[in-house]
């Protein structure tokens, strides 16, 4: 196949296969990410990405071999996205750019490692490590560059499994993308024409090394016990809001009625419904208007939460008066006492591409393009990652929707270690599809990769309060709509990963790349001779 020229007839079948072959195993590697969290699917897709490899007989097509797997895996994937583009007709005609150009984007980062790969290889069990260490790479370059976009990183394929996700406080989601490319890529060589124990030795290697993963993740669980902070009694309101004309200013009162009737669990207008509840918590945006401009619906906010509840909820806030100062809006969580006053704020650092914000605006505008959420010239990201500070809590890091998948992203830029990590977030852009799950798995590894709880409270779900290991205190499914109860689990101690957030993953990877060094020179020197 070395000799055949692309114009060759011969040449393009097996160009067509090959590339064929290559989408349909990264496809199949989706099923390993939530809700399916089908981890031989992720074995399928990396032991073919070997075989690809193994076949490529040019750069351009260990590119494009990685890039058809890369593309196929990312439209499995992420073909929820265009879900968003249908809830403002406005987009419609852009779904299948959300659809199929983002993943034809993300598979650039794939068709990167294999071509890193490709010049590595060599015979043997030693492109395992080769193979690991560039896609892995591959990989953090895809959740950096560009402001970054590591959804679905391979490493969840065991960040969702709970026993797993315990070594993520060790080494973090690049670690456990590692842990995956390599160990996950290893059944091939049991497919091998060559006959000798070594294929079976690295393969029961791979299995061992998964088993004590395993049971480390069992033991660490069964061996915490999870303890309370004083004092705190969580409610967190999941209204299941629609994105439609049912979410604007003009229906603010029937949302505000909802959201006291859901708060007080029907009891409204009393408040009684509220006692014994130290904070009440709602999903991001979930006001039509801007909270610190509507005394009138602050004052309603206060009458439920005169027994001495807070209030915390995602919130648009602006600055500037619009004439002699611009006028910014922020995404934002902002904190109201019982007295109906906003005490604290914290705005998103890290916002949505083309969702809250629209890169190269001049150009685009002109082009009759804007940004999903409606905001004049688009939100403003925070300075800085700021600590939230609220009566009753521990000092908050506040995550806001998106922010969650970024694990070097987690803690503000405050020293102060954190009590807590509190997410809302509006997934109701993506109904009932595979992405709120997708995010929620994200979001509750951070909670291990810091040892940190987290209060999660998203509008169509999903919500929940989980201990510094990832455990369920309480949890409201998908497409539900209502409240849950339940108590602050304290902070455990700061994990390995929390006090180094980047030298175990880059130790790993460096000994990785060393070990793919010493044993790719001594086959060159056994070739020689």
């Amino acid at each position: 196949m070395d000799h055949f020229r692309l114009s060759n007839p011969v040449f393009q079948s097996i160009a067509v296969q090959r590339y064929g072959l290559a989408f349909c195993a990264g496809a199949i590697g989706a099923l390993a990410m939530a809700p399916f969290d089908f981890l031989p699917a992720m074995m399928v897709t990396l032991s073919v990405g070997i075989v690809l490899l193994d076949r490529a007989d040019t750069y351009k097509s260990a590119a494009l071999s990685g890039w058809w797997l890369g593309f196929g895996y990312f439209v499995a994937g992420l073909w929820w996205l265009g879900a968003a583009f249908f809830v403002d007709a406005t987009f419609i005609w852009a779904a299948p750019f959300g659809i199929f150009g983002l993943p034809a984007f993300l598979a650039v980062f794939f068709a990167g490692g294999f071509t890193a790969s490709f010049y590595l290889w060599r015979p043997g069990p030693s492109r395992l490590v080769v193979f690991a260490v560039c896609l892995g790479l591959a990989e953090w370059l895809r959740g950096t560059i560009l402001t970054g976009f590591p959804w679905n990183s391979l490493g969840m394929a065991l960040g969702d499994h709970l026993a797993f996700a315990q070594i993520a406080s060790f080494i973090g989601l690049n670690g456990l993308t590692f842990i995956v490319a390599l160990l996950f890529s290893s059944p091939i060589l049991l497919f091998e024409k060559k006959r000798s124990l070594v294929p079976y030795t690295v393969v029961g290697a791979s299995l061992a090394g998964l088993a004590l993963f395993y049971a480390f993740g069992e033991w660490r669980l069964a061996n915490s016990k999870t303890d309370f902070v004083p004092g705190v009694q969580l409610r967190l309101m999941q209204p299941d809001m629609p994105l439609d004309d049912r979410f604007s200013r003009q229906h603010a009162a029937d949302i505000m009625h909802r959201y006291f009737d859901l708060s007080t669990k029907g009891s409204y207008p009393s408040a009684s419904g509220l006692k014994g509840i130290s904070h009440l918590i709602w999903p991001e945006t979930s006001f039509p208007f801007l909270l610190d401009s509507e005394p009138a619906a602050r004052a309603e906010i206060s009458h439920i939460l005169k027994g001495g509840t807070f209030l915390l909820a995602g919130a648009v806030r602006a600055e500037g008066d619009g004439a002699g100062e611009e006028r910014r809006y922020f995404n934002a969580i902002q904190a109201v006492d019982p007295n109906g006053l906003i005490i604290a704020t914290a705005d998103k650092a890290h916002l949505v591409p083309f969702g809250e914000y629209l890169p190269l605006s001049g150009l685009l505008t002109t082009l009759g393009l804007r940004q999903f959420v409606q905001a004049p010239g688009g939100f403003t990201p925070a300075s800085r990652r700021q600590m939230l500070r609220v009566p009753g809590l521990p000092p908050i890091a506040p995550l806001i929707c998106y922010e969650a998948i970024f694990s070097s992203e987690t803690l503000p830029d405050d020293t102060e270690r954190p009590g807590l990590i509190l997410n809302v977030t509006n997934d109701a852009w993506f109904g009932m599809t595979p992405g709120p799950a997708q995010h929620f798995a994200q979001a509750r590894l951070r909670a291990i990769e810091q040892g940190l709880p987290l209060v999660r409270s998203a509008n169509n779900g999903i919500s929940a309060i989980l201990d510094g290991l990832g455990r369920e205190v309480a949890l409201l499914p998908l497409g539900a709509s209502g409240v849950i109860d339940g108590p602050l689990p304290s902070a455990i101690s700061p994990t390995a990963f929390a006090r180094l957030p980047k030298l175990p993953w880059a130790a790993a990877f460096y000994s990785l790349a060393f070990v793919g060094f010493l044993l790719t020179k001594r086959q060159l020197t056994h070739t020689r001779n």
